[in-house]
């Protein structure tokens, strides 16, 4: 029983042994399974004059008391001495904690140091793709690339991290997580594993590497329809995307199907880009933060795909690929099918500080084209399917065997007849 369940988790939802959702090597965006960052420059907060009352409020003279009392208790009973910077460190982290967002975090001027020259591709990780449940928190191994540091560890599609060195899994976001397994290249990262079958969590410490990889493929299947799997929307994806999709062309494609299924999305950008070659002129998606500030992306003319397109989804295609969905279902330009996405419908800004510091905050909601914001709710499908491999389970992954694609084709061959 463990073993086909190890197995599902290696093909479930995607092309070869699953789909990515967070990334741990190059890239030039912060991803998250279900918690992914826009970058929204243009954006403008209004300044209100309540800020610093508003920080008075929180440090009354009530909570600088107690905050006095706490201290006198660990300085008085604590086993160790402490560093005051550290626990300031904690009141600032304590105080983003309050806001009940698991979007929202603060950086140390080293992390964001760190973020930073991530995000713009200057870091080392070691080739896994990561999906993090809503619920508990855990992250789960959903691909491993071959010829990477991962794949050299023996790391598995289905493994649970329970700890990235003494670091919880389940305490924190999965993109803040993901800081803390990548780093400079030649160091080291030790990571818990659980893994279905085994009776104790295994141990690997593993070499950083830069990692190289794909977020678009695609195949013609047969009847000219093509298949591409988008795994991320990274700084690169909608060129990749273009270039699929004339490969495709010039084998005959004649109907696509995108799957989205476990994309924990990634940059607005990316995702409007592709949009924007689907789609005629008019709006994509747009944002408004708390002030009613609007920002809107929209497709700058009237080129369009002609063909029939079916759009795969899933519990963890979140936010970007959610951004997708709605907007071909607003514009009815294809048939979703799969299971109800994630239902993320916010948007975050990391807004550096004086100190060097920085902040990433919730800063504004988005809506699809006809208005609607999935926050906590997600997007149904037109076609509610759960996911099944009905193909040999000790065979090689057989796309016509996934039920979803299958599904797919069926509905897009009935729209060429």
């Amino acid at each position: 029983m463990e073993e086909n369940k190890e197995l599902e988790q290696k093909k479930e939802h995607g092309f070869k042994s699953g789909v990515l959702t967070g990334v741990l090597g190059t890239a030039a965006v912060v991803l998250a399974a279900g918690a992914v960052l826009f970058a929204h420059g243009n954006l403008k907060v209004s300044e209100t004059a309540g800020t610093s009352q508003t920080a008075q409020t929180v440090l009354d003279d009530g909570t600088l008391s107690k905050l006095d009392e706490l201290m006198g208790q660990i300085n008085l009973n604590y086993y160790e001495d402490v560093d005051a910077s550290d626990l300031q460190e904690g009141l600032y982290s304590g105080l983003l904690e309050g806001l009940n967002d698991p979007y929202s975090a603060y950086y140390t001027e080293e992390e964001y140091k760190d973020l930073m020259e991530q995000t713009q591709g200057n870091f080392y990780g070691i080739g896994a793709g990561l999906s993090q449940d809503k619920e508990s928190m855990q992250v789960t191994i959903t691909k491993v690339y071959e010829d990477t540091p991962a794949e050299k560890a023996g790391l598995k599609a289905g493994d649970v991290i329970v700890k990235v060195d003494d670091i919880d899994a389940t305490s924190m976001e999965v993109s803040d997580l993901v800081q803390h397994i990548r780093g400079e290249e030649g160091t080291t990262v030790h990571l818990e594993i659980y893994r279905p079958g085994e009776s104790d969590d295994l141990e690997y410490d593993i070499e950083r590497a830069k990692v190289n990889y794909e977020t678009v493929t695609g195949q013609l299947l047969d009847g000219g329809i093509g298949y591409i799997y988008v795994s991320e929307f990274g700084e690169d994806t909608a060129n990749q995307f273009e270039k699929t999709i004339a490969d495709l062309e010039s084998q005959g494609m004649k109907a696509m199907i995108v799957d989205l299924r476990n994309n924990g999305g990634g940059m607005i950008t990316a995702v409007t880009q592709m949009l924007d070659d689907i789609l005629p002129e008019g709006l994509l998606v747009y944002t408004e933060d708390k002030y009613g500030n609007r920002q809107e992306f929209k497709s700058s003319d009237d080129t369009k795909l002609e063909y029939p397109m079916a759009v795969l989804v899933n519990g963890y295609s979140a936010s970007a690929s959610e951004i997708f969905a709605g907007a071909i279902r607003d514009y009815d330009y294809g048939t979703l099918i799969g299971t109800t996405t994630y239902g993320k419908g916010v948007v975050q800004k990391i807004i550096p500080l004086p100190d060097g510091d920085a902040v990433k905050l919730t800063i504004a909601k988005y809506y699809t084209p006809k208005g609607e914001n999935i926050q906590g709710t997600g997007i149904d499908p037109d076609i509610e399917l759960e996911y099944e491999y009905t193909g040999d389970p000790d065979a090689d992954f057989d796309i016509y065997s996934d039920n979803q694609v299958a599904k797919a084709i069926e509905v897009l061959e009935g729209e060429l007849d």
